[in-house]
């Protein structure tokens, strides 16, 4: 597995070859286990492949046009762009794999400091199923790249994915048609404090 998290990095140029279920499935039970908070287990995944992925992708392709004009992120706009070029991405992609949070509120519900603190374990749950399932790409031969720029589509797409919890990633499957270098990581020595 360490060969796996070293060799691991972010695709986002794919072959067009489609990804046979059963390896996604692999892929995906890889995500379901990670460690969840109280083992409550948040998550959802939604596969998209084949004549789904034209809807899905008009959803995204709606919610960045809405965002110039009514945004959802505001103080990101800067990042549209990036977005857009996601979009790109995802087209290329033979399978995009959505995560949803099951226990998720919804983004406009006021959460108390349980509520929050509860939100903050569910996050930290699907992040680890996340990375199960790019490190398990990575073993299987395959490309992914974990999506967060979903979030500017995030109405379009939550009406779309019509399923329950809250959309909290998206990630790409496929074989890769590139072989990034791997990208530069902070020094240990400015990241580690040690307290005896």
């Amino acid at each position: 597995m360490i060969k796996a998290i070293s060799d691991r990095r972010s695709i986002r140029k794919y072959k067009p070859d489609s990804v046979p279920r059963s390896v996604i499935e692999e892929i995906v039970r890889a995500g379901t286990l990670a460690p969840s908070s109280k083992n409550r287990q948040p998550w959802k995944f939604i596969i998209v492949t084949g004549d789904s992925k034209e809807d899905m992708l008009s959803a995204m392709e709606r919610g960045l046009e809405r965002e110039k004009s009514d945004p959802l992120l505001p103080e990101s706009a800067e990042h549209l762009k990036g977005a857009e070029y996601t979009l790109n991405i995802m087209k290329q992609a033979p399978a995009v794999i959505f995560i949803m949070n099951t226990l998720g509120q919804d983004l406009n519900t006021p959460l108390n400091a349980e509520q929050r603190i509860y939100e903050i374990c569910n996050a930290q749950s699907i992040g680890a199923a996340i990375e199960n399932m790019t490190l398990t790409a990575a073993e299987l031969g395959l490309g992914s790249l974990w999506i967060c720029d979903t979030y500017f589509a995030y109405k379009e797409l939550c009406s779309w994915l019509s399923s329950e919890g809250q959309l909290y990633a998206a990630m790409t499957i496929g074989y890769a048609d590139e072989s990034p270098h791997p990208r530069p990581r902070k020094n240990l020595n400015d990241i580690i404090e040690w307290r005896k």
